[in-house]
Formats: C-alpha cells, structure tokens, sequence
C-alpha cells in the first residue's frame, strides 16, 4: 500500500517477496494480495464446477483452486480450464501422476503436500511436467499431514516442523532449477499457523499463500481466519489467501476481500460503515443495511458509505464517506454526498434513494480515475 505520511498509524510495510505467474495473475512482489477460494463440487461434475467458479470470480475471486482426486477429474478440468476466465490451482494428493495430469491439462497452478505427494523421484516428475506447461507451483504444508519422520523428530505437528517440511521442499525444486513456486504452511490451529508463517517469512523470499485450514463455518471461521490473517497481514506477511470456510465458496471471497478492506490493503465494491443501533435511532439501521448489502452487492468500484441511527456520530462519519445517511427526527434524515451535506430524505423509500446515490457516485468516481489514465 502507499504511505501515509498524515496517519503513519495506517501503514502496512508488505514483506519483500519475489514475484511469480498464476496463469496472468501476479503473485507476490508488489503485485496485490491475491483472493483464492476453491469449488467444493464434483470435478467431474463440469458444468457444475465451471458454474461455481464463475460466481466466484464474479464476487471478485483472482484465483480459484479445484481438487483433482482421480484421471477422470484431470480429464474434466481441461474442460473447466478452457470455459472459465479465472486461473485455476489443480489440488493434488497422493497420486503424483495426477499433478502431471492436471499440467497437460492446462492448470495455471499445481498445489502439492509434501506430506502425501510421494518420494523426492515422484516431485521430480511433477516439477518437469508444470515446467513443460509453464504452470507454477504452492508447496502446500499442512499442520495435518506433516511428514512421518518430521512427526517422530518434533514429537507433535508444531511450527518448527511445518516450517522445516516447507524448506525442505522448497531446497527440491530449488535443486531441479524450479523457481516458480509459492509457499504456506496451514494449521487449523490460530497460534501454530501464526507462528509458522512467521518463522517461514523470515527464511524464504518465496510469496506466501496465508490461510487458517478447517477454520469451521461462516461465522466462527471468519473471526478465526481475520485473527490469524489479519495479524499476519498487518505484519507486512501475505501475497495470496484463501478463507477456508464450511460455507458457500462465494463467501469465502467476500471474507476475503471483507479481511483486506478493513486493512487498506484492497478495495473493492461498498464499504458500508454502519452503527449498531440503539433506542436513538431515527430509521431500523439493521434492516436497512441488510437490504443495501444485497442491493449494492453489483457495485465494483471502490468507494464507502456510511448508515448511521442518529447524530451522535453520523455526521462526523458521512464526512468521511462517499455517500452517507444520518437518521434525524420526523421520520427522516440527512443525505451526504462526497463528505458534504446535501439534502433531507424521508425515510420511506430512502433505500431506493441511496441506492440510486451509491450508483451516480460510482459512475463518477470511474470517470475520474478513467480521466486520470
């Protein structure tokens, strides 16, 4: 992110990464943190598959990772490769002929476990089938399935451990000339995961893939993931990540992106700065940010608007937004426009009329940025 030299308190000093290619898609460097999910359907379900990842990417997914368990599923993904617009990771494990699959397959991306991938001999392979098919590769370690004797040395999966597996593979492909890799070390564990990413940070230059693996459901396993993640992040740790969720993959994009906004470190669609409610508030504030969530959710571009219950805070915060509503008295309140005040609204039909104000907004804000190229 850029410097802020008025709020040096917002700043975020990103780690020095070298920068690698996922299909077209920058990874690490000074390109942005990256949002991946992952389709939870059949591979060989093709139409369902490919229908799944194009909501993803439609909420704004940069990368999307698909498991290819078995021949039929690498068969399946060519298709999927070809109709989608997104890269998309090939997720293999066990069967190290299946990475050389989904290479021929036209993967951008082939994830790997060193804990289940086979014998050095076995990487090999697939490292001379993702250079023959110009595919990068994530060394994906997890905290479950840690190597055996890396679990006999430490006694227990442990950072030390994630980490050591991590180098380890990284010294393979480094010896086989391969430099196209990314790197993270997973555990559903927030403090083991933590402290792995940030002794792996220290060690390599490699980009890192951050994520909480098995973090649980949309709720517990977003305040788990914006813990994890969100430290990491702010540390400056993170080119690329993924909110694993037991919910929709679309959810896990918006997490994702929801994770960065609140860290500056990408904008994307309406930041809705809104109050909890209370006895002072002039409209329902819960019903109607819950109605604009859904009715903005078509807006890409990048811009804030504030929904506040009263005057305590509202006018302070609509000046600091792009478009804003503070609840008054006799059922109705005050419109803001660009910080500044601008007209009373009545409160029927006021969702309606914001709507429309967050859309005139962003067509101006993409005038001007499309004026200053």
């Amino acid at each position: 992110m850029s410097l802020n030299h008025i709020r040096p308190w917002r700043n975020i000093y990103r780690r020095k990464s070298r920068q690698i290619m996922v299909g077209n898609v920058p990874v690490g460097g000074d390109a942005p943190i990256t949002v991946q999910t992952m389709t939870n359907t059949l591979t060989t379900d093709i139409k369902g598959t490919i229908a799944q990842i194009q909501a993803a990417a439609e909420a704004g997914a940069d990368i999307v990772r698909v498991s290819v368990p078995d021949e039929a599923s690498s068969k399946a993904l060519k298709e999927i490769v070809r109709e989608v617009s997104v890269p998309i990771v090939a997720d293999i494990h066990f069967h190290y002929k299946r990475g050389i699959e989904a290479a021929e397959a036209g993967a951008a991306c082939l994830r790997i476990n060193p804990g289940n991938i086979g014998d050095e001999k076995r990487v090999k392979e697939v490292i001379k089938a993702a250079r023959d098919h110009n595919c990068s590769i994530r060394i994906g370690v997890n905290a479950g399935s840690l190597e055996r004797h890396l679990l006999e040395k430490y006694g227990e999966p442990c950072p030390d451990a994630m980490v050591e597996s991590g180098l380890d593979h990284i010294k393979i492909l480094q010896d086989n000339d391969f430099h196209e890799f990314k790197i993270s070390c997973k555990a559903s564990d927030v403090f083991m995961a933590a402290a792995a990413y940030q002794q792996l940070a220290d060690a390599t230059d490699a980009p890192i893939h951050l994520g909480i693996t098995e973090a649980g459901g949309l709720i517990s396993g977003t305040v788990k993931s914006a813990i994890g993640m969100g430290n990491l992040l702010w540390m400056g740790i993170g080119d690329t990540i993924r909110v694993s969720l037991s919910a929709d993959p679309v959810e896990e994009v918006k997490m994702g992106f929801e994770i960065l906004k609140s860290l500056g470190l990408r904008h994307r669609g309406v930041n809705i700065i809104s109050c909890p409610s209370c006895a002072r508030q002039g409209f329902d504030v819960i019903k109607t940010v819950e109605a604009l969530e859904k009715r903005l959710e078509h807006i890409k571009t990048p811009m804030s608007l504030s929904i506040i219950g009263c005057v305590v805070n509202g006018p302070g915060e609509a000046l600091m937004t792009d478009v804003g509503f503070t609840g008054g008295g006799n059922g109705s309140g005050m419109v803001y426009l660009a910080g500044k005040q601008s007209h009373k609204l009545g409160n029927e039909g006021m969702i309606e009329h914001i709507v429309e104000q967050v859309e005139a907004r962003a067509a101006v804000i993409e005038a001007e940025e499309q004026a200053a190229e």
